[in-house]
């Protein structure tokens, strides 16, 4: 055998140490970037579930807030027609009466004015409100356009009749007012809603 063999044989396994180095260097830095990537999924984690929150409290604020404003939309709305009812009981004695009316008559007449006034007060306190439209510009949103009529000397889609009443309650509409609306006169400033309004003031004739 020839000694340089022998030697070769010798120097060969001091070597393997050496390549044991680079698998234990690696396994340790595994474990920090495992809980690096651990840490940034629960972070993200986190923040999305604030988020949920965040928007959970918010929506059960407002379903709360409409829960006030609106619980007592049905019971407003049945008690429209006790309004219509005392409207028309008013409306249904002539205006020379009332001005001449005197005694028991004369105190009919008031009371039933008085009751009138109470109800829509105590409507209000509910947050239901009486729309009052005679004059104004037919809205679509809130009027709801009966008949035309001719005149020519208001803007064109203005109310001039009013058959009912309507009312809101806080941003909602309880029940839309019937009104007549005019034709004929000038065009209305737009401002938004001017040609809608007058469509729909040209589709109820």
């Amino acid at each position: 055998m020839n000694p340089n063999d022998t030697e070769n044989q010798n120097a060969a396994p001091q070597a393997e140490p050496a390549n044991d180095v680079a698998p234990e260097a690696a396994s340790e830095a595994d474990p920090i970037a495992v809980l690096e990537a651990e840490k940034a999924d629960l972070k993200d984690k986190l923040l999305r579930l604030m988020a949920d929150m965040e928007n959970l409290r918010r929506r059960t604020e407002r379903e709360i807030a409409d829960a006030r404003t609106y619980a007592v939309a049905n019971f407003a709305r049945d008690m429209l027609n006790v309004a219509d009812n005392v409207r028309r009981a008013i409306e249904s004695v002539p205006e020379e009466a009332r001005s001449t009316a005197e005694g028991a008559f004369k105190g009919l007449i008031e009371g039933i004015d008085l009751t009138e006034r109470d109800l829509l007060k105590t409507l209000e306190r509910h947050g239901v409100k009486k729309l009052d439209p005679q004059g104004q510009k037919f809205d679509p949103n809130v009027h709801q356009a009966m008949f035309e009529i001719p005149n020519a000397e208001v803007p064109n889609g203005t109310v001039l009749q009013v058959v009912q009443s309507g009312y809101v309650i806080g941003e909602r509409v309880l029940r839309p007012a019937l009104v007549g609306v005019s034709k004929g006169g000038p065009k209305a400033a737009a401002n938004g809603n001017g040609a809608e309004a007058a469509d729909n003031s040209s589709a109820a004739s």
